[in-house]
Protein backbone atom coordinates (compact mmCIF):
# COMPACT_ATOMS: atom_id res chain seq x y z
CA UNK A 1 0.00 0.00 0.00
CA UNK A 2 1.24 3.58 -0.71
CA UNK A 3 2.03 6.24 2.23
CA UNK A 4 -0.56 7.94 2.79
CA UNK A 5 1.13 10.98 2.35
CA UNK A 6 1.62 10.13 -1.48
CA UNK A 7 -0.16 11.88 -3.86
CA UNK A 8 -1.28 11.72 -7.28
CA UNK A 9 -2.94 13.69 -9.74
CA UNK A 10 -6.00 12.25 -11.01
CA UNK A 11 -7.96 13.66 -13.84
CA UNK A 12 -11.88 13.29 -13.87
CA UNK A 13 -13.17 13.57 -17.46
CA UNK A 14 -16.49 13.34 -18.84
CA UNK A 15 -17.74 12.55 -21.16
CA UNK A 16 -17.12 8.54 -20.02
CA UNK A 17 -16.46 7.34 -23.82
CA UNK A 18 -13.84 10.20 -24.13
CA UNK A 19 -11.96 9.38 -21.09
CA UNK A 20 -9.34 6.39 -22.52
CA UNK A 21 -8.99 2.97 -21.42
CA UNK A 22 -7.79 2.92 -18.33
CA UNK A 23 -6.19 0.00 -16.16
CA UNK A 24 -7.31 -3.23 -17.13
CA UNK A 25 -7.28 -4.54 -13.65
CA UNK A 26 -10.18 -3.23 -13.33
CA UNK A 27 -11.75 -5.81 -15.47
CA UNK A 28 -9.89 -8.74 -14.90
CA UNK A 29 -8.66 -8.85 -11.36
CA UNK A 30 -12.16 -8.69 -9.90
CA UNK A 31 -12.83 -11.83 -12.28
CA UNK A 32 -10.31 -13.84 -10.99
CA UNK A 33 -10.49 -12.88 -7.35
CA UNK A 34 -13.87 -12.25 -6.70
CA UNK A 35 -15.55 -14.67 -9.62
CA UNK A 36 -13.08 -17.41 -9.61
CA UNK A 37 -12.25 -16.97 -13.63
CA UNK A 38 -9.13 -18.90 -14.26
CA UNK A 39 -6.11 -17.29 -16.17
CA UNK A 40 -3.65 -19.36 -18.44
CA UNK A 41 -0.11 -17.57 -18.46
CA UNK A 42 2.44 -17.37 -21.52
CA UNK A 43 5.10 -14.94 -20.01
CA UNK A 44 5.98 -14.79 -23.89
CA UNK A 45 2.46 -13.69 -25.14
CA UNK A 46 1.28 -10.04 -24.68
CA UNK A 47 -1.82 -11.67 -23.80
CA UNK A 48 -4.18 -12.54 -20.98
CA UNK A 49 -7.10 -14.73 -21.49
CA UNK A 50 -9.83 -15.54 -18.18
CA UNK A 51 -12.11 -18.42 -18.48
CA UNK A 52 -14.76 -19.05 -16.51
CA UNK A 53 -15.63 -21.71 -13.62
CA UNK A 54 -17.63 -23.67 -15.97
CA UNK A 55 -15.16 -22.65 -19.03
CA UNK A 56 -18.74 -21.90 -21.14
CA UNK A 57 -17.17 -17.87 -20.93
CA UNK A 58 -13.64 -17.11 -22.09
CA UNK A 59 -12.05 -13.38 -22.42
CA UNK A 60 -8.87 -12.45 -23.97
CA UNK A 61 -7.15 -9.25 -23.73
CA UNK A 62 -4.72 -9.19 -26.57
CA UNK A 63 -3.28 -6.23 -27.93
CA UNK A 64 -3.88 -5.99 -32.11
CA UNK A 65 -3.41 -2.34 -33.32
CA UNK A 66 -5.50 -3.78 -36.49
CA UNK A 67 -8.54 -5.43 -34.57
CA UNK A 68 -10.53 -5.07 -31.17
CA UNK A 69 -8.38 -5.83 -28.29
CA UNK A 70 -10.89 -7.38 -26.06
CA UNK A 71 -12.71 -10.67 -26.95
CA UNK A 72 -15.62 -11.95 -24.72
CA UNK A 73 -17.09 -15.20 -26.18
CA UNK A 74 -19.45 -17.53 -24.52
CA UNK A 75 -20.71 -21.00 -25.52
CA UNK A 76 -24.24 -22.05 -26.28
CA UNK A 77 -26.32 -23.05 -23.62
CA UNK A 78 -30.07 -24.22 -22.82
CA UNK A 79 -32.17 -21.82 -25.52
CA UNK A 80 -29.16 -19.48 -26.29
CA UNK A 81 -26.81 -19.41 -28.89
CA UNK A 82 -23.25 -18.89 -28.67
CA UNK A 83 -22.39 -15.29 -28.58
CA UNK A 84 -19.49 -12.89 -28.12
CA UNK A 85 -18.88 -9.09 -27.73
CA UNK A 86 -15.33 -7.24 -28.26
CA UNK A 87 -14.18 -4.09 -27.40
CA UNK A 88 -11.44 -1.69 -28.55
CA UNK A 89 -8.25 -0.82 -27.20
CA UNK A 90 -9.39 2.68 -25.86
CA UNK A 91 -13.41 1.24 -24.88
CA UNK A 92 -13.39 2.51 -21.13
CA UNK A 93 -13.01 -0.45 -18.16
CA UNK A 94 -15.65 0.54 -16.57
CA UNK A 95 -18.04 0.71 -19.67
CA UNK A 96 -16.87 -3.47 -20.03
CA UNK A 97 -16.88 -4.43 -16.18
CA UNK A 98 -20.03 -3.16 -16.50
CA UNK A 99 -20.74 -6.55 -19.14
CA UNK A 100 -18.94 -8.52 -17.30
CA UNK A 101 -19.86 -7.94 -13.85
CA UNK A 102 -23.57 -8.45 -15.08
CA UNK A 103 -22.85 -11.59 -16.77
CA UNK A 104 -21.42 -13.11 -13.13
CA UNK A 105 -23.81 -11.62 -11.63
CA UNK A 106 -25.54 -14.56 -9.95
CA UNK A 107 -28.78 -12.66 -8.91
CA UNK A 108 -29.35 -10.14 -11.75
CA UNK A 109 -31.25 -7.32 -10.83
CA UNK A 110 -34.55 -7.01 -12.62
CA UNK A 111 -34.32 -3.49 -13.31
CA UNK A 112 -31.61 -3.31 -16.09
CA UNK A 113 -33.22 -2.30 -19.51
CA UNK A 114 -34.39 -4.81 -21.41
CA UNK A 115 -33.97 -2.86 -24.61
CA UNK A 116 -30.30 -1.21 -25.16
CA UNK A 117 -31.34 1.60 -26.27
CA UNK A 118 -33.25 2.83 -23.34
CA UNK A 119 -30.57 4.11 -21.74
CA UNK A 120 -29.38 6.00 -24.31
CA UNK A 121 -33.01 7.77 -25.52
CA UNK A 122 -33.21 8.44 -21.23
CA UNK A 123 -30.29 10.39 -21.50
CA UNK A 124 -31.09 12.37 -25.05
CA UNK A 125 -29.94 10.90 -27.55
CA UNK A 126 -31.88 10.93 -30.86
CA UNK A 127 -32.41 8.95 -33.80
CA UNK A 128 -29.36 8.97 -36.93
CA UNK A 129 -30.42 9.52 -39.95
CA UNK A 130 -29.44 6.00 -41.02
CA UNK A 131 -29.27 2.58 -40.20
CA UNK A 132 -31.09 2.28 -37.03
CA UNK A 133 -28.92 4.22 -35.11
CA UNK A 134 -29.16 6.90 -32.03
CA UNK A 135 -26.67 9.52 -31.67
CA UNK A 136 -25.05 11.26 -28.30
CA UNK A 137 -26.17 14.99 -27.91
CA UNK A 138 -22.48 16.25 -28.75
CA UNK A 139 -22.49 13.66 -31.98
CA UNK A 140 -19.41 11.86 -30.53
CA UNK A 141 -21.12 8.11 -29.90
CA UNK A 142 -23.04 6.49 -32.11
CA UNK A 143 -25.26 3.29 -31.49
CA UNK A 144 -25.87 1.55 -34.54
CA UNK A 145 -27.94 -1.82 -34.73
CA UNK A 146 -26.89 -3.97 -38.09
CA UNK A 147 -29.66 -5.84 -39.38
CA UNK A 148 -32.61 -5.28 -41.54
CA UNK A 149 -34.59 -4.22 -38.81
CA UNK A 150 -35.21 -2.57 -35.14
CA UNK A 151 -35.59 -5.85 -33.84
CA UNK A 152 -32.85 -8.06 -35.63
CA UNK A 153 -29.24 -7.66 -35.43
CA UNK A 154 -25.94 -7.12 -33.77
CA UNK A 155 -25.22 -4.15 -32.03
CA UNK A 156 -22.37 -1.88 -32.09
CA UNK A 157 -21.05 1.64 -30.39
CA UNK A 158 -18.70 3.97 -31.56
CA UNK A 159 -17.46 6.52 -29.92
CA UNK A 160 -15.61 9.06 -32.95
CA UNK A 161 -14.18 12.58 -33.22
CA UNK A 162 -15.34 12.57 -36.44
CA UNK A 163 -16.13 10.81 -39.67
CA UNK A 164 -12.12 9.37 -40.12
CA UNK A 165 -11.44 10.16 -36.38
CA UNK A 166 -12.93 6.60 -34.51
CA UNK A 167 -11.71 6.32 -30.91
CA UNK A 168 -13.20 3.05 -30.26
CA UNK A 169 -16.31 0.20 -31.10
CA UNK A 170 -17.89 -2.01 -28.73
CA UNK A 171 -19.54 -4.60 -30.96
CA UNK A 172 -22.21 -7.27 -29.48
CA UNK A 173 -23.25 -10.07 -32.17
CA UNK A 174 -26.78 -10.70 -32.77
CA UNK A 175 -27.41 -13.41 -29.42
CA UNK A 176 -25.38 -11.60 -27.30
CA UNK A 177 -28.16 -11.10 -24.62
CA UNK A 178 -29.59 -7.99 -24.39
CA UNK A 179 -29.62 -7.35 -20.67
CA UNK A 180 -25.88 -7.32 -21.43
CA UNK A 181 -25.74 -5.20 -24.07
CA UNK A 182 -27.70 -2.69 -21.84
CA UNK A 183 -25.77 -2.88 -18.91
CA UNK A 184 -22.83 -1.66 -21.54
CA UNK A 185 -25.26 1.41 -22.79
CA UNK A 186 -26.50 2.33 -19.00
CA UNK A 187 -22.84 2.32 -17.97
CA UNK A 188 -22.07 4.58 -20.91
CA UNK A 189 -24.21 7.33 -20.35
CA UNK A 190 -23.77 7.46 -16.90
CA UNK A 191 -22.83 11.28 -15.77
CA UNK A 192 -20.47 10.32 -12.84
CA UNK A 193 -16.75 11.43 -14.11
CA UNK A 194 -14.11 8.42 -15.05
CA UNK A 195 -10.91 8.80 -12.91
CA UNK A 196 -7.56 8.35 -15.19
CA UNK A 197 -3.55 9.11 -13.96
CA UNK A 198 -1.08 9.61 -15.83
CA UNK A 199 -3.32 9.83 -19.64
CA UNK A 200 -3.64 13.53 -19.88
CA UNK A 201 -1.25 12.92 -22.95
CA UNK A 202 -3.20 10.29 -24.25
CA UNK A 203 -6.79 11.37 -24.11
CA UNK A 204 -8.23 11.01 -27.99
CA UNK A 205 -8.86 14.62 -27.31
CA UNK A 206 -8.57 17.60 -24.86
CA UNK A 207 -11.19 20.03 -26.46
CA UNK A 208 -12.89 21.64 -24.13
CA UNK A 209 -16.01 22.23 -26.08
CA UNK A 210 -15.87 17.93 -26.28
CA UNK A 211 -14.22 17.16 -22.78
CA UNK A 212 -14.69 18.49 -19.32
CA UNK A 213 -11.65 17.63 -17.19
CA UNK A 214 -11.12 18.69 -14.07
CA UNK A 215 -7.64 17.87 -12.31
CA UNK A 216 -7.30 16.57 -8.50
CA UNK A 217 -4.78 15.83 -6.14
CA UNK A 218 -5.80 12.27 -4.44
CA UNK A 219 -3.50 10.62 -2.06
CA UNK A 220 -2.19 7.34 -3.62
CA UNK A 221 -3.73 5.17 -0.65
CA UNK A 222 -6.61 5.93 -2.06
CA UNK A 223 -6.31 4.61 -5.97
CA UNK A 224 -4.82 1.50 -4.26
CA UNK A 225 -8.19 1.13 -2.18
CA UNK A 226 -10.17 1.46 -4.69
CA UNK A 227 -9.66 -1.78 -6.27
CA UNK A 228 -9.41 -3.73 -3.24
CA UNK A 229 -12.89 -2.36 -2.50
CA UNK A 230 -14.52 -3.60 -6.34
CA UNK A 231 -12.82 -6.72 -5.70
CA UNK A 232 -14.83 -7.22 -2.09
CA UNK A 233 -17.95 -5.73 -3.20
CA UNK A 234 -18.24 -8.16 -6.29
CA UNK A 235 -17.44 -11.22 -3.77
CA UNK A 236 -19.89 -10.18 -1.45
CA UNK A 237 -22.36 -11.03 -4.51
CA UNK A 238 -21.22 -14.92 -4.48
CA UNK A 239 -21.55 -16.49 -0.95
CA UNK A 240 -19.05 -19.34 -0.18
CA UNK A 241 -16.89 -18.29 -3.46
CA UNK A 242 -13.37 -17.92 -2.90
CA UNK A 243 -12.02 -14.85 -2.60
CA UNK A 244 -7.93 -14.76 -2.76
CA UNK A 245 -8.49 -12.23 -0.22
CA UNK A 246 -5.63 -9.50 1.00
CA UNK A 247 -4.97 -7.02 3.56
CA UNK A 248 -7.35 -3.64 2.49
CA UNK A 249 -7.05 -1.61 5.28
CA UNK A 250 -9.59 1.52 4.87
CA UNK A 251 -6.80 4.16 4.37
CA UNK A 252 -7.48 7.60 5.86
CA UNK A 253 -10.24 10.61 4.40
CA UNK A 254 -8.81 12.12 1.54
CA UNK A 255 -7.92 15.73 1.73
CA UNK A 256 -7.08 16.03 -2.53
CA UNK A 257 -6.72 19.54 -3.30
CA UNK A 258 -8.54 20.56 -6.48
CA UNK A 259 -6.73 22.45 -9.98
Amino acid sequence: MPSTHETVEVDFITPRHLAGGGDPAWVTVPLHRASGWSHGHDPLMPRVTLSSPNQKALLRLEPDPDGQWWTLRHAPGPGQPAWYASFGAHTPVELIAAVTDTLTDPAPKGNTPSDPRKPLQQAGWTPALQDNGLVSPDATAYLQRLGTSQEHGAWSVTATLGPDRPVWQARFDEHTPHHLVSAFTTALTDPTPLARTGTRHRLPTRNPKLVTLKSTDVRAALLAYALEERVNSSAARRPGTPTKPRAAHRPPADNGRSR
